[in-house]
């Protein structure tokens, strides 16, 4: 795709990572802290709309309390606490220098999760928008220890996002951004691990984000919670539903002015053409998944081929616990997730009928809500 057809984009979600906003010597880097803010207040005074996604509390907390480390989950949650305070005051008085109000907002994973604050969480987002007003994002580390504390889970929880990386891919999804930057301290994607490998190259622009570009991830960079491997699964989350993403280095002096000024930096990540809709993108993404149903190859060909609901009668197993309402994963015979729906019966129930024929539902339960554990319209493939 041309580089000018790839930033024409009037929503714009904006993520800065933690090793962008330090300088050399591990401090945060104020002058490149207030270049983005320039660089977007350009863009918002251009007539676009922006949102940032931002990191860079915990570290902030960690410098203003003198601290060489932050071992342990309470110790990340005060500095996150006192850190967030100074960040967003980086922010607001950058922006209000240019005349724009910033807004703090402050997110955990059943922000998403819970579908009615979901839609209440796009219908602020669009009014501060709407006022012209920069929506400033973070995940609330003081009270969630998902992402500063990856490891501990909810016992069997699949949870919608740990890491700023993914967060961007939501709220660019909720908000039907239609271009999501990430700024990192990589120049993109490469062909392999270029710290290791001299011989690896920049990939420019990537068609799709299929298991071939999956597996040139590799893990986690030093300081930050993400890695190539979280931006690429964002990247699948927000090509998935139609826009663009872009991984540029934001160590790049004015990176983000020149990135719409056409200059060829970075790797793109054109659109698919899926188009989920909003519900699909909730239901695939946006949840935390603590059931699991693994059902057979004839089940799996009608979800993936013929758009059919999921009966009992092609469930081979129903794991943990879960009600009515709720988004389950979907696996094949060979453990593999590969969709996601909403469940028509709590998980006492499916236990009940697996494998049983649609028919024998009201005689087994001695009731009858579906006849599908999962209908076709609340089925996501991933």
């Amino acid at each position: 795709m041309d580089r000018i057809d790839f930033i024409k984009a009037k929503r714009i979600v904006i993520k800065i990572g933690t090793n962008v906003l330090r300088s050399d010597e591990g401090n945060i880097s104020l002058p490149r802290i207030y270049s983005f803010i320039e660089d977007i207040a350009n863009l918002v005074k251009s007539g676009k709309e922006v949102i940032v996604i931002t990191s860079g509390a915990v570290s902030m907390g960690k410098k203003r309390l003198g601290l060489d480390d932050t071992k342990g989950t309470a110790l990340k949650q005060a500095c996150a606490a006192i850190g967030q305070c100074k960040l967003m005051s980086v922010y607001e008085n950058g922006f209000d220098t240019y005349g724009l109000t910033a807004a703090q907002i402050l997110l955990t994973e059943d922000d998403f999760s819970i579908r009615e604050r979901y839609l209440s969480l796009r219908t602020t987002f669009n009014k501060l928008l709407e006022l012209g007003v920069i929506p400033i994002i973070n995940q609330n580390d003081t009270v969630s220890i998902l992402e500063i504390t990856p490891r501990y889970i909810y016992e069997n929880m699949q949870v919608c996002f740990s890491d700023n990386d993914k967060l961007s891919a939501l709220v660019a999804s909720e908000l039907d951004a239609d271009l999501l930057i990430i700024l990192s301290d990589i120049d993109g994607l490469y062909s392999a691990n270029p710290k290791t490998n001299p011989q690896a190259q920049l990939i420019k622009e990537v068609q799709e984000v299929d298991e071939n570009i999956l597996a040139l991830a590799s893990g986690a960079s030093e300081g930050g919670r993400g890695g190539m491997e979280t931006k690429l699964q964002a990247a699948q989350m927000v090509t998935g539903y139609g826009a663009k993403m872009l991984i540029a280095n934001g160590k790049l002096p004015y990176i983000i002015k020149r990135i719409f000024a056409g200059e060829d930096l970075g790797t793109m990540f054109l659109p698919s053409d899926k188009n989920l809709s909003e519900k699909k993108r909730w239901i695939g993404y946006a949840t935390n998944i603590t059931g699991r149903i693994t059902v057979n190859d004839g089940a799996k060909n009608a979800l993936l081929h013929e758009e059919k609901s999921l009966l009992p009668i092609g469930i081979l197993s129903v794991e943990n616990t879960f009600h009515k309402g709720d988004v389950v994963s979907i696996l094949d015979e060979s453990n593999q997730e590969f969709a996601r729906g909403i469940v028509n019966y709590d998980s006492e129930s499916c236990k009940k009928v697996v494998g049983q024929h649609s028919d024998n539902i009201f005689q087994i339960l001695g009731f009858k809500n579906y006849d599908a554990i999962i209908t076709r319209d609340n089925i996501t493939i991933l």
